[in-house]
């Protein structure tokens, strides 16, 4: 049972659909572990439905409307994300694929030793999705964060400063967080990691590295 949860702002912005993709995904795949939060989000859907509905219609000028009209006509509809597809029991296709495990015939990059990375297209442009496989006792170096870091463990589990962290489990970290997370000693971890912007690396031996991250969103 997942013990570390998102809070309640990011469970709010996924309900009401304002969550990016990428985010939204991760999110998806920590309630398919984790009942509590489930319930929550139902709930805070069905207080959204509850409010809409008692919402009065308001009366719109008919000139507003013809103004509203007239742009639509003349600008070109901006690009919008195109929802992932969604299978048989309402979790997104990318969501399915991960619950089911299937990384072998996925494209993995060898950062270290102890690393390897695949990132993975969730149709956002603003955010990277990636698994990230982290070797038996193997640790990523010390970091901290140009913006925010989702990540969600989907096997094994790691461990940094502030805890323990297993199947299921959610982390958010910003520029305020600073860790080097450590794969569990029995077995190799995969874990999440959505981010909006390039990790910083503070160990000195890997500072010079920090000019070449990039963030590869799509």
């Amino acid at each position: 049972m997942a013990m570390h949860h998102p809070d309640t702002r990011l469970l709010n912005e996924y309900a009401a659909g304002t969550l990016p993709l990428a985010q939204s995904v991760c999110i998806s795949l920590h309630l398919n572990y984790c009942d509590q939060c489930k319930r929550t989000v139902h709930k805070l859907q069905k207080m959204a439905a509850a409010m809409f509905e008692d919402l009065s219609p308001k009366q719109v000028d008919d000139s507003l409307l013809s103004t509203v009209f007239a742009r639509i006509d003349e600008e070109p509809e901006p690009l919008r994300y195109a929802p992932p597809a969604q299978t048989e029991d309402g979790y997104p296709s990318l969501v399915q694929r991960l619950m089911h495990r299937d990384y072998h015939d996925l494209e993995w990059q060898r950062i270290s030793s102890n690393l390897r990375i695949s990132r993975l297209r969730t149709g956002d442009q603003d955010n990277e999705f990636a698994l990230y496989h982290i070797k038996a006792g193997g640790t990523i170096p010390t970091h901290t964060h140009k913006g925010n870091e989702l990540t969600l463990v989907l096997e094994g589990g790691f461990s940094d400063d502030e805890g323990h962290y297993t199947q299921g489990d959610f982390l958010f970290r910003d520029a305020s967080h600073q860790h080097n997370p450590t794969a569990d000693q029995d077995g190799d971890c995969i874990c999440i990691g959505v981010l909006d912007a390039p990790i910083k690396f503070t160990d000195w031996k890997y500072r010079a590295v920090n000019p070449f991250l990039k963030l590869r969103a799509e």
